[in-house]
């Protein structure tokens, strides 16, 4: 697993490897414990592209149908926060929802990519939460406004292989223990990579989402894992688990 750290002044990224964190300098490698560095989210996406009513679940919990074509939205980079950082309620909206889902990172400039090479631009998966005001939601036809504000697009903590199969991953939600969200990408529609719904927006878009700023390994542990948020002005949190 890898993610992006702070130690003091210094912003880098690193392999985790339990409580330690490798860090590839070139001619050597520096190892700090995770618990002395600052997690920050994993990637500085330029574009977050998002798939709506993907999950045949959630469409059904919000009556709606699953469209034969993808749904594509965005969110912007601003509302970028770490896997522990506060959800913040606007104080336009009353009725903040969570969603947990599978995201993919891509780290190379691309556009008009082949299915079969779709993996080729992956960087690897991560836990990310489509935070979204769902009264706001309801009231407009554009998704922007209630799926747009601070804090509504926590990510990580880590980034996983992207060797790692995808077709049949739990995906589960907790609100104050509570769990809110059990499903899997096995009920998702179309995201075992290369996908119909990656291929789209490969063809149709150019993004990058994380800039390769580190010497990956050469094989990156599949491994669970899990990252929690409190909202503040609920008092509420939410955790994620893939």
């Amino acid at each position: 697993m890898i993610s992006r750290f702070r130690n003091d002044k210094e912003i880098f990224y690193g392999e985790v490897r339990g409580n330690r964190v490798i860090v590839d300098r070139g001619l050597y490698n520096d190892t700090f414990l995770l618990q002395d560095l600052s997690l920050l989210p994993p990637t500085i996406p330029t574009k977050i592209i998002c798939v709506g009513l993907n999950y045949k679940d959630h469409a059904k919990e919000l009556g709606m149908q699953v469209p034969d074509d993808p749904v594509i939205f965005l969110k912007p980079p601003s509302a970028v926060i770490g896997a522990y950082g506060n959800i913040v309620y606007p104080d336009a909206s009353k009725n903040v929802d969570y969603e947990g889902e599978l995201g993919v990172i891509i780290n190379k400039r691309c556009k008009n990519v082949r299915a079969s090479e779709a993996i080729s631009v992956i960087l690897g998966y991560t836990c990310f939460n489509d935070v979204t005001a769902r009264d706001i939601q309801k009231k407009e036809t554009q998704w922007t406004r209630s799926k747009s504000f601070d804090t509504f697009a926590p990510v990580g903590p880590y980034i996983v292989d992207p060797e790692l199969d995808i077709s049949d991953l739990a995906i589960r939600t907790r609100v104050n223990g509570e769990l809110r969200q059990d499903s899997s990408t096995a009920v998702a529609k179309g995201v075992t990579a290369p996908s119909p719904v990656i291929t789209t927006l490969l063809l149709n878009v150019l993004l990058i989402l994380v800039q390769r700023l580190f010497s990956r390994p050469k094989k990156l542990p599949n491994l669970i894992f899990h990252h929690c948020r409190p909202i503040t002005s609920s008092k509420e949190r939410h955790e994620c688990l893939f």
